[in-house]
C-alpha cells in the first residue's frame, strides 16, 4: 500500500490544496500521511483553485492535483433520471469526493467540471448526518460513487469503510458502490453486508484500452468482482454504457462471455444494461473540452434533455447485450436503462 501511494502522488497529486478551516481535521491529517511526498498548500476555499478561469480539463487530466476541502449545505442530492432506481422509491447519491483517478472518453465529468482536480471533501460525518435525518423519513437507496470511482480512492480515503461501517447499522438503507476498479483488497476483511451492493463497469478491453486511460483491464475487474462474490457481497455487473464503435457487437459479445467465464453466474445479484447517455448542458461542455473525439462525434439525438443514440442504435445494442445475457442469468435479474 505504501509502495502504491508513492506512486499515485507522483504521478498525480505532486500538490495538495488544503482548506485552512480542515488542515488539523482527523480525516484531512490521515490523507496527508499517505502522500507524504505531495507539496501541501494551504487556501482559503477550495474554489479559488477548482473553479479558476481558464482551466483545461483534459490538460489537467494528465497531472491531476489533489483539493482537501469541507463541503458546506446539502450533501444528498435526489437520483438523476439518467441512472437507474433499480426499483427503489427513494433514489439518493452523494459525492464525498469529486473527479476519478480515471480518464475515460465518455466520462460526464469533464462536461461537469472544468478542473480535473480531485477534491476529497473531509466532513463525510456530516453526510451522515443528513443521511440519518432522511432515514427517519423514510428508506433510502443511496449510490455513493457516481462522481468518482471511491473503491479506487480507498488507499488514500478510507471513506468506503466507514461507509459500510454506517450501513451496518441500518436497516432502511440501500447502498450501491459503482466502481471500475480492482481494489476490493481494500475492504476484503470487511463482512459482507446484506445492504450494500457492490457494481462493476464491465467494458471490452478493446474499449477499456482506448477510451478508458488509466482504468484497470477487463480481467482485473472481473477478478476483483469474483473476489467480492466468495467473499459473500452483492454484487452487480453493468455491462453500462455500452458504445457504439466499429465492430462493438464482436467486443460486447467476447466480452460477455468472458465475464461469465470468470463470474459465478449464480451468486450475480443483477444485471445493469445501458447505453451512453449524457445530460444535453454536460454534452456541450464535453464537445467543448475534446472536439477531436471521434466517440463523441456521433450525431446523438436529444430528447427530455438527455443526449443518446438514436433510437435504432439505441435498440440494437440493447437487444444485442440483452439476449447474450439472458442466457447466462434470469430475465428479472437484468435492469435496462
Amino acid at each position: 500500500m505504501k509502495n502504491w501511494c508513492n506512486s499515485l502522488s507522483s504521478s498525480r497529486f505532486s500538490h495538495i490544496y488544503v482548506e485552512n478551516r480542515i488542515f488539523e481535521d482527523e480525516n484531512t491529517k490521515a490523507i496527508l500521511s499517505k502522500l507524504k511526498s505531495s507539496k501541501i498548500i494551504r487556501v482559503g476555499h477550495y474554489k479559488d483553485v477548482f473553479c479558476r478561469h481558464n482551466q483545461n480539463f483534459l490538460v489537467q487530466k494528465k497531472s491531476p492535483k489533489l483539493i482537501l476541502a469541507h463541503d458546506d449545505g446539502n450533501l444528498i442530492y435526489k437520483g438523476a433520471k439518467v441512472c437507474d432506481d433499480f426499483g427503489n422509491k427513494y433514489f439518493y447519491y452523494t459525492s464525498s469526493i469529486i473527479n476519478c483517478l480515471y480518464n475515460c472518453e465518455y466520462c460526464y465529468l469533464q462536461g461537469m467540471y472544468s478542473s480535473a482536480n480531485a477534491v476529497i471533501f473531509v466532513n463525510i460525518q456530516d453526510v451522515f448526518y443528513q443521511l440519518n435525518c432522511i432515514l427517519k423519513k423514510h428508506p433510502v437507496y443511496i449510490c455513493i460513487s457516481y462522481d468518482t470511482d471511491i473503491m479506487a480512492f480507498e488507499g488514500i480515503t478510507g471513506f468506503l469503510n466507514k461507509w459500510l461501517e454506517f450501513a451496518e447499522k441500518k436497516n432502511d438503507l440501500k447502498i450501491e458502490v459503482r466502481t471500475k476498479s480492482s481494489n476490493f483488497k481494500s475492504i476484503e476483511d470487511v463482512a459482507p453486508l446484506d445492504n450494500v451492493v457492490l457494481a462493476w463497469t464491465i467494458s471490452p478491453d478493446e474499449i477499456a484500452r482506448k477510451y478508458e486511460t488509466g482504468a484497470p483491464e477487463l480481467n482485473s475487474r472481473l477478478k476483483s468482482a469474483k473476489s467480492a462474490l466468495e467473499k459473500g457481497w452483492k454484487v452487480r455487473i453493468c455491462f453500462d454504457p455500452i458504445l457504439y464503435v466499429e465492430n462493438w457487437d464482436k467486443y460486447y459479445k467476447k466480452c460477455i462471455e468472458e465475464t461469465f467465464e470468470i463470474i459465478p453466474v449464480e451468486k450475480v445479484q443483477d444485471i445493469s444494461i445501458g447505453v451512453f447517455r449524457i445530460s444535453k448542458s454536460y454534452f456541450k461542455n464535453m464537445i467543448r473540452s475534446n472536439p477531436d473525439s471521434s466517440l463523441l462525434s456521433y450525431p446523438f439525438k436529444t430528447l427530455d434533455g438527455v443526449c443518446t443514440y438514436d433510437e435504432a442504435h439505441h435498440r440494437k445494442m440493447v437487444d444485442f447485450v440483452y439476449n447474450i445475457v439472458s442466457n447466462y442469468v434470469t430475465k428479472d435479474k437484468i435492469f435496462i436503462q
